[in-house]
């Protein structure tokens, strides 16, 4: 604060030679923008790697293309070129796939300070028969949340890619016992904290539409109607590989 002292002296040593008072004025010191979440430091492109490609890629995996579920492994290969380039293009901004300032920004704005994307929160993705987000699952708590993280903001893309209409969880992570406990193995992928059961909340889309877009948006498993247990729901989650079915959707 000290450069802010010396500022507002020397503005009131001027205004005073100037026969003018400095008692109504403020001087405040430039704002240096740093997110509440994560802040990245550089402009990050093709050969770049690191943690904070990691998380670049977190937030842009929803936008690598059909059927893509790109991995999050701090290497900015064409994958990640691609989603980015994709992620600025659905945002209105330069589509050049590199991540500088521009691209950031607009990635801070979707985010929320727990790192969530803006339309769907820990909350709501863990009501899990009650007892919210915990250890009780197939992973540890740390890694529960993480994929939550990471598969709210493919779900983020797959709103936003539908014209930004609202979506509801019903389910998101459960613990084993609830899953056990609602027809589940006891061992899916919810007890990993990888999927997330959707429904509209607005009459712009369906369950279908739901599923025939989550082939965009970087989900390994995408089950909808058509598919036992599927017709009140879409289910999607980023497990590796491709696993589809939803055949009343043409899936």
């Amino acid at each position: 604060m000290r450069g802010q002292r010396v500022l507002r002296a020397l503005l009131t040593f001027v205004l005073a030679a100037a026969g003018l008072t400095a008692t109504a004025v403020t001087v405040s010191a430039p704002a240096a923008h740093a997110d509440e979440c994560y802040t990245w430091s550089r402009t990050l492109g093709s050969g770049a790697t690191g943690a904070d490609v990691s998380e670049l890629q977190v937030r842009v995996a929803g936008w690598a293309g059909y059927g893509v579920n790109m991995a999050i492994d701090g290497q900015y290969g064409g994958q990640t070129t691609t989603a980015v380039r994709n992620f600025q293009s659905a945002y209105g901004l330069g589509a050049d796939g590199v991540a500088g300032p521009g691209t950031f920004a607009k990635i801070y704005e979707l985010q929320d300070p727990d790192c969530t994307p803006a339309h769907f929160s820990y909350a709501e993705a863990s009501e899990n028969c009650g007892r919210g987000l915990n250890g009780n699952g197939s992973v540890s708590l740390a890694t529960a949340r993480e994929n939550l993280k990471r598969v709210m903001w493919r779900a983020e893309a797959l709103r936003h890619r539908m014209g930004d209409h609202p979506l509801r969880v019903t389910s998101g992570f459960r613990d084993t016992a609830c899953d056990a406990g609602v027809g589940g193995s006891g061992g899916g992928q919810h007890t990993y904290g990888t999927a997330l059961d959707l429904v509209p909340a607005d009459s712009g889309t369906t369950f279908c539409t739901i599923a025939q877009n989550a082939r965009y948006a970087g989900m390994g498993g995408i089950f909808g109607p058509g598919y036992p247990g599927h017709s009140d729901h879409t289910h999607v989650d980023i497990r590796s590989g491709q696993v589809w079915s939803a055949s009343q959707c043409g899936i």
